[in-house]
C-alpha cells in the first residue's frame, strides 16, 4: 500500500505543479515523489515471492502499510520545506 501512497502523492503534486506559482517548487518536490514512487515499484518487482502485489501489513516496525506510506512522505516535504525556507537566490 506505501506503492500507491507515494505514486497517489506523486500524482497530486504533479497536477499543482501546473497550476501553482513557480515559488513553491513544486517540480523539485514532485520529482522527489516520482523518484521515491519509482524505488519503491522496483523494490516491489525486485522483492516479489508471488501472491498479492500490494500488500496491506509488513512485518516491520510499522505494521501498517498506509501508516508506512505516510511516514515515508514525512521526510521528503521535510525535505522540501527546508528547502523553501532556506532557497536564497
Amino acid at each position: 500500500m506505501w506503492l500507491i501512497t507515494s505514486l497517489i502523492a506523486a500524482m497530486v503534486v504533479t497536477l499543482l505543479w501546473a497550476f501553482a506559482p513557480k515559488k513553491y517548487k513544486l517540480e523539485f518536490l514532485a520529482l522527489m515523489l516520482w523518484g521515491l514512487t519509482i524505488m519503491i515499484f522496483v523494490d516491489h518487482i525486485l522483492g516479489y515471492e508471488g501472491g498479492a502485489f500490494i500488500e496491506f501489513e509488513t512485518d516491520g516496525l510499522i505494521t501498517n502499510s498506509t501508516v508506512l506510506g505516510v511516514v515515508m512522505l514525512i521526510p521528503i516535504f521535510a525535505f522540501w520545506g527546508f528547502k523553501l525556507a532556506f532557497n536564497k537566490k
